[in-house]
């Protein structure tokens, strides 16, 4: 990977932000804030995968007196996303939210946004200036016929000044489009412009597949390039995959330490075991292992589904199940220990993880 951008230095609750911090993986609850307990589930899944730092909407004042308890009850430093009222952003500054994202230029005037920077200044609350190319104000989408990379840049620019007029800089800025190419090169152009740190993603992305695929295409260009302090996967499909999508995209781009190293087949017409279920079982059963343990040794770990491959992945791995007619042989560094029904077989093989990881 490139040296990354050197930006300045935030703190997001009690997760570094900028200043060569790692970086951070950010999902958003899909549920309605007002619902205490159902974002509440929410957050503990996405801290037991990984995620970093959670945002949830606050689009009126129900969901605003929602944040009190949620900022009491979170696993995860919480993210208010307001629009328009800065009385919502006073709220949830109140409540003890650890960040905000709103743009200055549109939540009223100038008293208005002194306001909110006074509430945020004792806590040094971020602020992240979210610019998105189907938000984009008018006066901009007129000068440049569209949503340019040009466009979403002066945007983002004219809401940071806002703040700088006010001598606040614990600042984070977006400016995100829903295709590759304007993504990549607003964030360019923005990173010549400004040494704040930079949340990463692609708005509006897609479905899980599609939105996976052109998310992490223009996401890891980025990330070669230096540039990134936070990121969110924006996906049409559960937080779960948001924040498992971002965690391995950063491992692949050897930006996170590893996590549980798992070889397995695609299967095919020689398969006769469902090496799916088990490499899945396998997966999650040691990626919440390793959470639990992260000073635990990590071992290479193969799920294969028949002969051709699957004695060979065996001698290299650390642990290893190869498919059968029903069964899966366990082997151990090459050496078969026993053969056994897939369930007997999966719950053997995590057995030998815990006792030689640790």
């Amino acid at each position: 990977m490139t040296l990354r951008t050197q930006t300045r230095r935030l703190h997001v609750g009690p997760v570094p932000v900028g200043g060569g911090a790692p970086i951070a993986v950010q999902t958003m609850a899909n549920v309605p804030t007002a619902d205490v307990p159902a974002v509440l589930r929410q957050i503990d899944r996405a801290a037991e995968l990984g995620c970093d730092l959670f945002r949830v909407a606050v689009p009126d004042a129900q969901a605003a007196e929602a944040l009190r308890a949620l900022c009491a009850k979170s696993r995860l430093p919480l993210i208010a996303d307001i629009h328009f009222d800065h009385r919502l952003a006073l709220a949830a500054i109140e409540a003890g939210i650890a960040a905000l994202r709103i743009n200055p230029g549109n939540i009223g005037g100038a008293d208005r946004v002194r306001a909110v920077v006074e509430a945020a200044c004792p806590r040094r609350i971020p602020i992240r200036i979210g610019v998105n190319g189907g938000s984009l104000e008018k006066p901009l989408l007129a000068k440049y016929g569209s949503a340019t990379p040009e466009a979403l840049v002066e945007s983002a620019l004219g809401h940071v000044r806002l703040l700088e007029a006010l001598d606040y800089r614990e600042i984070k800025i977006s400016v995100k489009a829903s295709d590759i190419p304007r993504t990549l090169a607003a964030y360019r152009l923005l990173a010549e412009r400004v040494d704040y740190p930079l949340h990463l993603g692609l708005t509006e992305a897609g479905t899980a597949l599609r939105g996976t695929v052109t998310s992490c295409v223009a996401l890891s260009r980025l990330l070669e390039d230096g540039l990134g302090d936070t990121l969110r996967i924006s996906l049409t499909a559960p937080i779960e995959q948001e924040v498992r999508v971002g965690v391995e995209l950063l491992r692949a781009c050897g930006l996170r330490a590893p996590g549980a190293w798992v070889t397995s087949c695609p299967t095919c017409g020689r398969t006769q075991v469902d090496v799916q279920s088990a490499a899945e079982t396998v997966s999650d059963a040691l990626e919440g292992f390793y959470r639990a343990h992260p000073a635990a040794k990590r071992l290479h770990v193969a799920v294969m589904g028949c002969v051709v491959n699957g004695p060979g992945e065996a001698r290299e791995a650390d642990l290893a199940l190869c498919g059968g007619r029903g069964v899966f042989a366990l082997y151990r560094r090459g050496q078969a220990l026993a053969t056994l029904p897939a369930a007997e077989a999966v719950e053997a093989l995590l057995r030998l993880v815990a006792e030689e990881a640790l």
